[in-house]
């Protein structure tokens, strides 16, 4: 079987995953990162495509300059997810959209010009341009990695800088391309991540989990849709969410902290007095990324 050909079957069914990840996470600020993440792997799957159709013709499939516009088009695109969800927060969700769009062009500009302007020539992307794209290839990495996504992650991410590696700091772009084995290693990558984060939330339903301070009403409450926001946004805002909610906590003697793990839950077990309190202060947080039928699928209960 030709590789550019397990290449666009690999990056097809990674975007059929992205596709079901954005019907799952409906209602929540992830919706747009998911988008972008199926027009990526369509992208990628449009340009092995290309390749495995001009298989006839030797000297198009070698052709550096066709392979370098079309790959930083895969680039660009590569990372909008990850850029994305760093300015998953309402209400300025919608419009960092065009902030993500806005990269993207950027940098994909080259290949416009490249094909325009000097035509048969390599993309001319700036050694700012490539250390940009690998700092986003990290930060999406490292943003799940501490969480149950973390292996997906990993082998989404490998896989990424695999595909992308013509545009990496340090690598010759003409020397680079083509490299077809190296695309079908990082599309199977992808697809494997796409699958595993797929796959994972049927597992850990079936097999159950055990909720960080589930014998406390307060943690029965705020674990389980705070542990779904944390898998879905990355640690990053799960993180910001609990330094908001700790902080009001703290200022209105609340004997309760939210951890990375759940909900830390101490004082006087008979004591109740502050936890309506408390569950309103961490929904109004949720609410800046989640609607309530968000809330409602993943164990919120008012």
């Amino acid at each position: 079987m030709p590789l550019p050909l397990v290449t666009c079957i690999a990056a097809t069914v990674a975007a059929g995953c992205a596709a079901l990840a954005v019907w799952r996470v409906r209602g929540s600020t992830a919706v747009p990162a998911a988008w972008w993440a199926v027009a990526a792997c369509l992208a990628l799957a449009v340009d092995a495509g290309i390749r495995l159709g001009a298989d006839g013709d030797p000297a198009a499939v070698v052709n550096p300059a066709s392979l370098a516009r079309m790959r930083l088009i895969v680039a660009a695109l590569a990372v909008c997810p990850a850029m994305s969800l760093l300015g998953a927060k309402r209400p300025q969700h919608g419009v960092w959209q065009l902030i993500v769009a806005s990269l993207a062009v950027v940098i994909a500009m080259p290949a416009l010009s490249a094909w325009l302007v000097r035509p048969g020539s390599l993309p001319d992307v700036h050694l700012l341009g490539r250390g940009f794209l690998a700092v986003l290839a990290a930060v999406g990495w490292m943003n799940f990695l501490a969480t149950q996504n973390g292996p997906a992650a990993t082998a989404i991410t490998a896989g990424q800088l695999a595909v992308i590696r013509p545009f990496l700091p340090g690598i010759a772009t003409d020397r680079a391309l083509p490299q077809d084995a190296l695309d079908c290693l990082g599309a199977c990558l992808i697809a494997a991540g796409a699958v595993l984060a797929a796959a994972w939330p049927l597992v850990r339903g079936r097999g159950g989990s055990a909720a960080h301070g589930a014998a406390d009403p307060v943690a029965r409450a705020i674990d389980p849709p705070f542990l779904a926001l944390r898998e879905t946004l990355g640690a990053a805002w799960a993180l910001r969410i609990a330094e908001r909610f700790d902080a009001v906590a703290s200022t209105r003697a609340w004997p309760c902290r939210l951890a990375f793990r759940g909900a830390e839950v101490g004082g006087d077990p008979a004591d109740a007095s502050w936890h309506r309190d408390a569950l309103r202060a961490f929904k109004a947080l949720m609410h800046r990324f989640v609607d309530d039928g968000w809330l409602a699928r993943h164990g919120w209960r008012d």
